[in-house]
């Protein structure tokens, strides 16, 4: 038999096409030809030209040549590094667009994957920022040099370790800016070799910034391939004069070939090692290391739901697992009995004891451990939590951690997600452990970039039928 004719769009050829859905990254899609053609940067209703640049199996992915016809939902892009950087997916629609995508995203992944009814979800509307930029509390600037010479701080692009300059993320607040115009001009007076992945050699690796919306508070850190840094006194001098609300600058040193920003030794160099910020009407000491979400405004509305799901009478045990810092426990402290909180990252564990000593939250007690081990263990000695709360990093739930769950038997289980699939992938095991899903809010903690978050209430269904 001879050569079967290719059928579908081909490499290079040009097309029109109109968008008619969105992918949970923020490309487009269309079809042509019954071939679906993602499109970055495209929105739904647009009718565009648009050159295909791969061809696959099954799909294609294209890029814009021209729009014929936009759709209602685009506004003007009012960001030059936007599509290069990495970071944001929808500044090109408006906001009520792009919060209905992932309202949308959390609905699906319950119905196809956690395999829940969608006329028995009692899904809330997406809780929508009020602030669509600066809310970044935290930044990690990769450090390299362009063709002039000149030091360059950025953005990796997507699916690389390229730098993408970023003078000014919008996404941050406008402190960030003024440690990254710091660190240029030091640069030019103390010039270092920046540190090269595959070599492993240079010193300069990354700038690496936290900033408390509450107090104002700056920490500045310095990442290096190395012990110190010349000049690194009047680096701080620098900092001090320009950085409005610093409190401390820092030196990191990190010597592994790793992707990971941070090495484990750090060294004051003025100032303090930590800021506070205030969340919930606490006070959090945050360091370099300490996981505290990088939106505080809507960090408040994702906690205040958690809150209202675990129902809260004043004499309830809460086992929160996976508890970082202990953010979420320690926000419903004074509304329970007891709080046991359980992570695995031993420094994470010491800022929750900190931040529950320095609230003056007696009741709330941390230890570090694997969750799953740990539940295990809590259930063979007896302890069996009112509420559990679930925050587990993006990968889900352990496999393991499901039988200790079903053998405590919380009353209620406030799952918080990350991930809308592995949420409802989780969902569906405790299906199978007794327990249904009462309530869903979904939550914009990311405004402009992919990423949604989740709050989901599970009661024991035995309760139910008592």
């Amino acid at each position: 038999m001879g050569k079967q004719p290719v059928t579908g769009v081909t490499k290079n050829q040009v097309v029109e096409m109109e968008v008619t859905g969105m992918t949970a990254e923020g490309s487009g899609v269309g079809r042509v030809e019954g071939f679906a053609v993602f499109v970055p940067r495209s929105a739904v209703g647009d009718v565009l030209r648009v050159k295909i640049l791969k061809r696959a199996k099954s799909y294609a992915v294209g890029k814009i040549e021209s729009i014929l016809t936009p759709s209602s939902q685009r506004i003007p892009q009012d960001c030059p590094h936007f599509g290069s950087c990495g970071g944001c997916a929808f500044r090109h629609i408006a906001y009520e667009a792009e919060l209905a995508l992932k309202e949308q995203r959390v609905r699906d992944a319950l119905e196809r994957i956690g395999g829940l009814d969608a006329s028995r979800i009692d899904m809330e509307p997406i809780h929508g920022a009020q602030r669509l930029d600066g809310y970044r509390n935290k930044a990690q600037f990769p450090i390299g040099r362009g063709r002039d010479g000149r030091l360059v701080l950025g953005f990796y692009a997507p699916r690389s370790h390229r730098i993408v300059p970023c003078d000014i993320c919008l996404l941050q607040p406008p402190v960030f800016a003024a440690a990254v115009s710091v660190l240029r001009d030091w640069d030019a007076q103390f010039p270092q070799e920046v540190y090269d992945e595959a070599a492993g050699t240079g010193l300069l690796r990354h700038l690496y910034l936290r900033w408390g919306q509450a107090t104002g508070e700056v920490l500045a850190c310095l990442v290096i391939n190395g012990e110190s840094v010349p000049g690194e006194q009047e680096l701080a001098r620098m900092l001090r004069e320009r950085v409005p609300g610093l409190r401390g600058f820092l030196i990191n040193s990190n010597r592994e070939q790793t992707n990971v920003v941070l090495g484990k030794s750090f060294r004051t160099v003025w100032g303090s090692e930590e800021i506070t910020d205030v969340l919930c009407g606490l006070t959090f000491r945050i360091s370099p290391r300490s996981f505290y979400q990088v939106n505080r405004e809507q960090a408040e509305v994702l906690y205040g739901i958690a809150a209202r799901y675990a129902q809260l009478a004043g004499k309830e045990t809460v086992l929160d697992l996976y508890c970082g810092t202990g953010t979420i426990g320690l926000s419903m402290a004074r509304q329970a009995g007891r709080v046991i909180g359980v992570e695995v990252v031993a420094e994470a564990v010491e800022d929750a004891k900190r931040n529950a000593a320095c609230n003056g939250l007696a009741d709330a007690e941390f230890f570090c451990g694997d969750a799953a081990a740990a539940a295990d263990r809590l259930a063979k000695d007896g302890v069996r939590p009112d509420v559990l709360i679930l925050d587990p990093p993006r990968k889900g739930c352990a496999v393991s951690l499901w039988d200790a769950v079903e053998a405590m038997q919380p009353k209620r289980i406030v799952y918080v997600s990350c991930d809308p699939a592995t949420l409802a992938r989780d969902v569906k095991e405790l299906g199978r452990r007794g327990y249904g899903v009462r309530r869903v809010a979904p939550v914009d903690l990311f405004p402009r970039t992919a990423h949604v978050e989740t709050v989901v209430q599970l009661y024991r269904i035995r309760d139910d039928a008592d």
